[in-house]
């Protein structure tokens, strides 16, 4: 990527941060979130040429508060600060931040004081989205006040001869409606940077490092027949041909008919030499018993990893080994990013075992996945493939809370074919980012046929989401449900109740475990 304009933006725990990666990312500009730790030799090792500095939690004033080394203050490097970001910025250069009996959160107004080419284009006033406890009390030398909310809070301060700049309100939510406007203005009127970070770019530069990377050596290439795996074999193949060796692994946790589809698909449409094997009773045998979602997760990931181990030992030569890892992946896999918390464990990221003598190949761990669907609609993948929904590295196993067992596999799958079945046919299923049903360990009393049932509540989850980092709950139609849930009663033998799931992300997460 040395040949983009590439933006860091510096986590310090905001609920925002990924917003405004995305937000730089729609501009067609390059921007990756780093962590507090970073340092201004990896900043001109990677020629960073921007840098924004999230939001948090902490206040500033704590002992412990999150910080970035001050030697990037010393850089000829654009900075814009949001909320926390602002208040370190004004700390370091000498201002008094002061926490507030109350917290200013919620819609605003602030006052444009000063022409800035922050604010170029921009209405005074303007509508902001403002989430802070404490605020900058005095201005630092060579500090000037460019706006002030409708509380006489600084709501912006810019140096007076740097590109060193600060925010008290967050841009990167919509709620700012001249939100994108003031961020395209730091990236391009006062970063000048240029909107360089294409689908096309990507392809080109992502062929060129797997080919100078990989040599003459083979690479096994883990599929799951989603749209990451799928658009990552096409590019692979495309740019190592038959040294691309596709493998799929039937875990026995895929969706009704998931394996035969995934294998002509991959084969009989994208022409790639897909290799199956069948690991089902080994991931269920492991999985016998087992309850906690977590545990659940960490056997299958164990699992994983000793079939590839298996399957390696065919291909003693093989040094690289390829997989689907997305950005939203690496940010909700391990707490790398600032203060932020695990919310997925089963993926593999940073590494695998040492005894796995594998180099990892993952082109997609920079990437969210309607990037992913751009790179494919360029590569010539199938709509069908391209549209197909997420689906989880542990597959059914944490749709079903509780045991996994062949029976409940059995239910979910015929429900959730249903409920599949019926989104398509009604042209929903195109309309929302993720559909699918869950067993719930629940039984519930019903009624059928003149006779009494015990039998399992099965909830249906629908969202919408540009990028599965947040999501809402899609408005189905009632009818729509009503025909859904009819059929399931009617056809799943051991389900008697079905229940919609109406929680946004956050506070939930899109799936359930």
């Amino acid at each position: 990527m040395s040949n983009i304009s590439k933006v860091w933006i510096v986590d310090f725990g905001s609920q925002y941060t990924q917003l405004i990666a995305r937000r730089v990312r729609d501009m067609s500009v390059y921007s990756e979130i780093v962590p507090p730790s970073v340092t201004t030799r990896e900043a001109i090792d990677q020629q960073v040429k921007a840098l924004i500095l999230s939001g948090g939690p902490a206040s500033v004033n704590e002992v412990k508060a999150p910080q970035i080394s001050p030697d990037f203050f010393e850089m000829d490097l654009p900075i814009l600060g949001i909320c926390y970001g602002l208040q370190l910025i004004a700390r370091h250069f000498g201002a008094q931040v002061h926490s507030d009996i109350h917290r200013e959160y919620g819609s605003s107004w602030i006052e444009i004081k000063k022409q800035h080419a922050l604010f170029e284009g921009i209405s005074t006033p303007t509508q902001v989205w403002m989430s802070h406890g404490d605020h900058v009390d005095s201005i630092p030398d060579d500090f000037e006040i460019i706006a002030t909310s409708n509380n006489s809070v600084p709501a912006a301060l810019a140096h007076t001869t740097r590109r060193i700049m600060g925010l008290q309100f967050h841009p990167e939510v919509e709620h700012t409606t001249e939100g994108k406007k003031i961020l395209a203005n730091f990236l391009f009127n006062i970063a000048g940077l240029r909107p360089d970070w294409t689908p096309e770019k990507f392809i080109e530069q992502t062929i060129a490092d797997i080919r100078e990377r990989t040599g003459t050596e083979q690479v096994l290439m883990a599929m799951s027949g989603g749209v990451d795996s799928s658009t990552m074999g096409v590019l692979i193949n495309r740019a190592i041909g038959r040294r691309c060796i596709p493998v799929f692994i039937n875990h026995g946790l895929l969706r009704q008919t998931e394996q035969i589809q995934v294998v002509r698909q991959l084969k009989n449409q994208m022409g790639l030499p897909i290799r199956s094997y069948n690991y089902s009773r080994q991931f269920l045998s492991a999985l016998k018993g087992v309850t906690d979602p977590e545990r659940k997760r960490k056997i299958i990931g164990r699992e994983f990893i000793r079939a590839f181990e298996e399957i390696a030992r065919q291909f003693p030569n093989v040094k690289f080994l390829a997989q689907g890892t997305l950005y939203p992946d690496v940010i909700e896999s391990r707490s790398v990013n600032g203060p932020s918390q695990v919310i997925k464990s089963h993926h593999n990221v940073g590494g695998l075992p040492k005894r796995m003598n594998f180099q990892l190949i993952e082109p997609f761990s920079c990437l969210f996945k309607d990037e992913v669907r751009k790179i494919g609609r360029e590569l010539g993948i199938p709509p069908e493939i391209l549209g197909r929904h997420p689906f989880p590295g542990p597959g059914l196993a944490v749709r079903i809370l509780g045991e996994v067992t062949p029976r409940r596999l059995s239910i979910l799958r015929r429900a959730d074919a249903i409920y599949i079945e019926e989104l398509r046919s009604s042209g929903y299923y195109d309309k929302v980012w993720q559909a699918f049903a869950i067993l719930i360990p629940v039984k519930t009393v019903g009624v059928m046929g003149d006779k009494r049932t015990y039998e399992n509540a099965l909830a249906l989850r629908a969202v919408t989401s540009s990028d599965g980092m947040t999501a809402d709950w899609a408005r189905l139609p009632d009818t729509l449900l009503s025909r859904i849930a009819n059929r399931i009663v009617n056809e799943v033998r051991g389900i008697n109740r079905v229940v919609y799931d109406v929680t946004s992300k956050p506070p939930a997460t899109i799936e359930w475990e």
